[in-house]
């Protein structure tokens, strides 16, 4: 990210700047956590990374290509590409763990089985033997699992989580970022996280503060 920025209007009419000429790298297979306060612009920037929302200038590169000026067409492809993971889970209540796995890339053609490398996925997450289970029937860090497991059914180099224990306990919370870690030694997976736990940071490679959209 190079002198990234994005501002929002409050609704006093004030402009609030979320992003305030970010620079900022994450290395590949490097675990970056990105911290700091409510507001401080975490979120935004891991939207502008995953091309869910498109700055108002600066530049953003991924992997030696430049996502900011991409038209519509390769912005999708681009996001394909790309592993999200959130605070809330966003399952689909009546399919199973298998089924949620393998929905992102139901709509396309690939050179894998869909359903093999799902099941592969939540092998890896510690969820083998609960393929067959709805989200109901599973635990809030199983689910989150699942979902992990759904962010990488495409392989992404790239996987962008937003608070992704901040909806769970202490202990479940560790419990998923040691999954995290795991991924990354397994597939190389580069990952940059927001969070507000000091455990999940203690965790990551590396920590960036995040202050009224600086990097502080």
């Amino acid at each position: 990210m190079r002198e990234l920025c994005k501002t929002y209007r409050a609704d006093s009419g004030s402009p609030l700047h979320a992003c305030d000429r970010v620079d900022m790298e994450a290395a590949r297979g490097e675990i970056v956590a990105l911290t700091g306060p409510s507001g401080s612009g975490k979120s935004t920037l891991l939207h502008l990374i995953g091309a869910l929302d498109v700055p108002d200038s600066g530049t953003v590169e991924v992997d030696g290509r430049e996502i900011t000026g991409l038209g519509r067409r390769a912005l999708a492809e681009y996001r394909r590409g790309v592993g999200f993971v959130f605070q809330r889970f966003h399952l689909l209540p009546t399919l199973t763990a298998l089924d949620n796995v393998t929905a992102p890339v139901l709509p396309y053609r690939t050179d894998f089985d869909k359903r093999a490398r799902a099941r592969e996925l939540l092998e890896s997450v510690g969820l083998g033997e609960r393929t067959g289970a709805l989200p109901s029937k599973l635990s809030g860090g199983q689910q989150q699992r699942v979902a992990i497991a759904r962010a990488l059914i495409g392989r992404p180099a790239l996987l962008l989580a937003d608070e992704p224990t901040g909806n769970l306990d202490s202990g479940t919370g560790k419990e998923i970022v040691e999954v995290l870690l795991g991924l990354r030694e397994r597939f190389g997976t580069t990952v940059v996280m927001a969070t507000h736990d000091p455990g999940v940071v203690a965790r990551c490679d590396r920590a960036v503060e995040l202050r009224d959209g600086r990097v502080g």
